[in-house]
């Protein structure tokens, strides 16, 4: 019955269209197709529910996908890393399930092109990475942990990130700025200038003051984007090295 309801979902479904793109964007036709389609379906689309009743968007999926993606990316470093300790495992995990590494990801799988019909306004590349966190999360409710494991590891990590270059490379810019504060005696706060409605989403203005003086401000749909962007440029105005941030 599941094969005739992908054969179905492929080629009779109202929603044949969605079938087919995520044949080649994730690799195969799913059974509950109104999984996929609401994965895709960025809250923009829907009125903002105050009552804290559920909405036909992604955020409930995108909720439940990230627990799994967390849990299994940890599995699959603590079995590729034997020998590491546990706050490189937990540094690991962090580079992988951060919304920068997602965004990516989604990127190079292509998500925009299902993206793109379900939302409207303008596409932030935060979007992206939710909406795989969502799709995640539909595949864990089809195929249950083990599938959904094995597909992270497979279809995600070892297809579209290079694990060992990942290991070199730190773009935590609030992580750098703190360390570097912490080492040099320096007061830092992040402080939400404001936060307003944009496009039916959140936007957060968030800046960087070191010793009661701001350093500089940025803006995003996420908070810690936020203030990841404004470490950024405050690491860049003070001329902040890394290894200059380390402990000695």
């Amino acid at each position: 019955m599941i094969g005739i309801r992908k054969v179905y979902n492929y080629y009779w479904s109202p929603d044949r269209d969605l079938a087919r793109k995520l044949k080649r964007v994730i690799g195969f036709t799913p059974n509950k197709l109104y999984l996929y389609k609401l994965a895709f379906s960025h809250k923009s689309l829907s009125n903002n529910n105050t009552n804290g009743k559920t909405s036909n968007n992604n955020e409930r999926l995108e909720y439940l996908g990230d627990a799994i993606l967390s849990t299994a990316v940890a599995e699959y470093l603590f079995k590729k890393y034997p020998n590491r300790d546990e706050g490189f495992l937990t540094k690991m995990r962090s580079k992988i399930v951060k919304r920068t590494t997602l965004n990516l990801i989604a990127d190079r799988m292509g998500l925009d092109l299902i993206l793109s019909k379900y939302s409207q306004g303008r596409m932030s590349k935060s979007m992206m990475g939710n909406a795989l966190e969502a799709l995640v999360g539909a595949i864990y409710l089809e195929y249950g942990y083990n599938t959904t494991k094995r597909y992270i590891i497979n279809r995600l990590l070892r297809k579209y990130l290079d694990i060992h270059e990942l290991e070199n490379k730190d773009d935590n810019y609030k992580s750098i700025l703190l360390e570097w504060c912490q080492k040099y005696n320096k007061d830092v706060k992040f402080e939400l200038i404001s936060r307003y409605k944009f496009e039916k989403r959140d936007r957060f203005n968030v800046g960087v003051i070191i010793n009661g003086k701001e350093i500089a401000t940025a803006e995003d749909y996420n908070k810690k984007a936020a203030e990841q962007s404004a470490s950024r440029k405050t690491i860049s105005k003070l001329n902040i090295k890394q290894k200059e941030a380390e402990s000695v």
